[in-house]
C-alpha cells in the first residue's frame, strides 16, 4: 500500500460525524459564494497588492473569509481556522478548517470563471475532506470522509481520475511561469517537454479537472497550505496522488505535483529531480 493509499484508508468516512462535517463544509462554501458573486465582474471592485510584485487581494477575498469565519463561530466554535487573509485562530478539537476564500484572485479580477473557494478540514496528518467550489459556474467538487463526487448545472456524478497514461499522453496544467524560481521553471520544463499538452493559469480549477478525469497532471510551486489542502482531499478521494516534488506529504504547501496515477506521478518526480 502506498503512502497515499494509507491516507485515503484513514480518511475513508468511518467518522460518525462525517455527514455533519460535510454539512458544515457546504455551508461555508455557500456563505463565501454570497460575497464573491456580489463582487465578481463588478466594475467597482477594489483591488490592492499584498507585495511589491503584484499579488492581488480584493474586498471580496476579505469579505468571503470573514463570512466563513463567522459561520464557523456559530457552527464549530471548537475548531481551529487557518485562512489566507486573516491568518490562524486556535481551537480545542484537534481539527482545523483550512480555507482560501478566492483561490485564483488574478482570474477573479480578470473576470475568468476559473477561480474558486477552497474549504478543507484537517487533523495533524493532513486534510480529511476538501471542497472546491466555483459558484459562478455552479460547480462543486467534494472528496474525503466517504465522498468523491461533483455537482453542477448539468447534473452530478462521481469523481474519478482517468485511466493510466504515460507522460507523452498526458495533459499537464500549471500556473508557471508566474510562480517559482529559475530552477523550479527548469524542472517544470523537463516534464512539460514530454507532455502531450500543457495549459496555464487555471489555479484550483485545474485540480478539480484532474479529479474529474479531464487532465492528468498539475505541477505547482510556492503554494501555501490553504492553496492545496482542499485539492489534496478531492484528488486523493478520486484515486489520484498528490505529493511534494520530493515525494513527501504536500499539505504544508511548497512545490507540489498532483497526478492521476502512481506511475505517472513517478514519471513526473523523476524528471523534476533530474537536474
Amino acid at each position: 500500500m502506498t503512502a497515499t493509499q494509507s491516507r485515503q484508508a484513514a480518511r475513508s468516512g468511518d467518522r460518525p460525524d462525517a455527514a455533519g462535517l460535510w454539512a458544515v463544509a457546504e455551508a461555508l462554501a455557500d456563505a463565501a459564494a454570497e460575497v464573491t458573486l456580489a463582487h465578481f465582474r463588478a466594475t467597482s471592485l477594489v483591488t490592492e497588492s499584498k507585495a511589491v510584485r503584484f499579488d492581488p487581494v480584493t474586498e471580496a477575498d476579505r469579505g468571503a473569509e470573514a463570512a466563513i469565519v463567522e459561520k464557523l463561530r456559530a457552527l464549530r466554535p471548537e475548531d481551529a481556522v487557518l485562512g489566507e487573509e486573516h491568518g490562524e485562530r486556535a481551537g480545542t478539537s484537534g481539527l482545523t478548517w483550512v480555507i482560501d476564500p478566492i483561490d485564483g484572485t488574478r482570474g477573479f479580477i480578470s473576470g475568468t470563471p476559473t477561480w474558486g473557494t477552497l474549504v478543507a478540514l484537517a487533523d495533524q496528518t493532513g486534510p480529511l475532506l476538501g471542497l472546491i467550489d466555483q459558484p459562478y459556474i455552479g460547480e462543486r467538487f467534494m472528496g474525503g470522509l466517504g465522498r468523491a463526487d461533483w455537482r453542477g448545472p448539468r447534473g452530478s456524478g462521481p469523481l474519478g481520475v482517468r485511466a493510466d497514461r504515460t507522460l507523452p499522453e498526458a495533459l499537464l496544467f500549471t500556473t508557471f511561469p508566474e510562480i517559482g524560481d529559475a530552477a523550479d521553471r527548469a524542472a517544470f520544463d523537463r516534464v512539460a517537454t514530454d507532455a502531450r499538452l500543457v495549459r496555464y493559469g487555471m489555479d484550483c480549477y485545474a485540480y478539480a479537472l484532474l479529479a474529474l478525469g479531464q487532465v492528468d497532471l498539475v505541477i505547482e510551486a510556492g503554494l501555501q497550505p490553504y492553496d492545496i489542502a482542499a485539492p489534496i482531499a478531492v484528488i486523493e478521494a478520486a484515486g489520484g496522488v498528490v505529493t511534494t516534488w520530493e515525494g513527501g506529504p504536500a499539505h504544508g504547501g511548497g512545490r507540489v505535483v498532483a497526478a492521476a496515477s502512481e506511475a505517472l506521478h513517478q514519471e513526473a518526480l523523476a524528471r523534476l529531480g533530474a537536474g
